[in-house]
């Protein structure tokens, strides 16, 4: 995260779970009100105003919004990868297993296309590492783990170059780590923290390709996530089992600091900035190891008052969802519920509700899928545990 939420999803297996998906559900289309009737002033002549009513839609017309449509479908599907939105507008999909391997391949998704293409690999093969994008167009790949011959986790971190279409190792991280967070902060530094249930944080500097310690967390966590808050503060939430506690990290001290305790205590839900500031924390799953049921309530933190509340619960039980923030201000929430549903839905700041908007035309659940808001507004989301390689476009 982070998300972020560049924030790597958590939890879930390497492999993909197969599943026959239920029958399509309809979607719900929001109707935008018909064209306004014609002024009162008259066409010039005949022919005008015969030309203006060809021009007006019909009476019954609709304009189609908040619905999914197909789009190009990735070179290998995946899961456990990373997805960041470059400068140039192009979208870098790295890393993840593809079902039976973790890959190096890495590929971009083109929006004026629709369609993926490859570029360079990475240098080492590795699934559940993050993604940041750093202030010089660069993205940081940091951490990860592979399978092969046994659970490798990795301390190593490479540069993706956009200018290049390359990948080339910098400095490695001082501990390895997997299923961590990695969170840009306002001085252009990237604060590495947690994974694997370790408490320990440092900071990745850009101009010198280095990594150094900062201060340790008061959790051990696993899962969690990081997001950026206005004051360049960050806010740690989630997986410190089985502690419902949540920190700050402070840039200015290099320290962490509790904050406020949260309502409901998950693994694999999400953190959104909203634009007001605030937090939005959704879903996720039973973090006692359980029956790992979804969850269906969501909560807010405010930085100001330094304490989470309870919103409004989503339609559906949802964990390890894909979520963005639109750009009205409201956060897109989509899969992440059971086998057979496609729905998703949106957060209103305003009313602090959820609703639901239309259906995604496949089943996607934890841990793969990802929502990238792309620079024409429109919404990516791809990946899921049913159909790794599909990819369909919110709008």
């Amino acid at each position: 995260m982070g998300g972020s939420s560049g924030t790597a999803g958590a939890g879930g297996g390497a492999g993909a779970t197969v599943v026959d998906a239920a029958a399509d559900q309809s979607a719900d289309v929001a109707a935008v009100p018909d064209a306004a009737s014609p002024t009162n002033d008259a066409p010039a002549d005949a022919n005008s105003a015969a030309d203006a009513a060809a021009d007006l839609p019909p009476a019954d017309a609709q304009v189609l919004q908040g619905v999914f449509v197909p789009t190009g479908s990735m070179i290998v599907g995946r899961s456990a990868y990373t997805a960041t939105l470059l400068p140039n507008g192009k979208v870098l999909f790295a890393g993840g297993s593809d079902g039976t391997q973790y890959l190096a391949s890495a590929e971009l998704y083109n929006p004026v296309a629709g369609k993926f293409t490859a570029t360079g690999s990475m240098t080492t093969a590795r699934g559940w590492h993050t993604a940041t994008l750093l202030p010089n167009g660069k993205v940081l790949i940091a951490g990860g783990a592979s399978p092969s011959g046994g659970l490798t986790i990795f301390a190593s971190t490479e540069l993706y170059d956009p200018g290049t279409g390359t990948f080339a190792p910098t400095g490695s991280m001082i501990v390895e780590r997997y299923r961590h967070t990695a969170t840009l902060l306002q001085d252009g530094k990237v604060l590495i923290a947690g994974g694997q249930y370790s408490s320990s944080a440092e900071l990745y500097d850009p101009s010198a390709g280095t990594f150094a310690p900062t201060g340790n967390m008061t959790l051990e966590r696993d899962g969690h996530t990081a997001t950026l808050l206005k004051n360049g503060k960050v806010l740690i939430a989630g997986t410190g089992i089985p502690d419902m506690g949540a920190e700050l990290y402070d840039p200015g001290t290099g320290t962490f600091a509790v904050t406020g305790t949260m309502t409901v205590a998950g693994l694999q839900h999400t953190a959104t900035l909203l634009s007001n500031g605030m937090v939005l924390i959704a879903g996720g799953l039973n973090p006692n190891f359980q029956a790992f049921p979804n969850d269906n309530r969501a909560e807010l933190y405010d930085p100001n008052a330094g304490k989470f509340t309870a919103t409004g619960n989503m339609t559906r039980e949802r964990g390890g969802p894909a979520t963005t923030l639109l750009n009205d201000g409201k956060v897109l929430v989509a899969g992440g519920a059971t086998f057979n549903d496609k729905s998703a839905e949106l957060y209103d700041p305003s009313t602090g509700t959820f609703a639901a908007t239309g259906s995604m035309t496949v089943v996607r659940m934890r841990p793969s899928p990802t929502a990238t808001l792309l620079g024409n507004g429109k919404v990516l989301v791809v990946g899921d545990n049913n159909d790794l390689g599909s990819a369909e476009l919110y709008q």
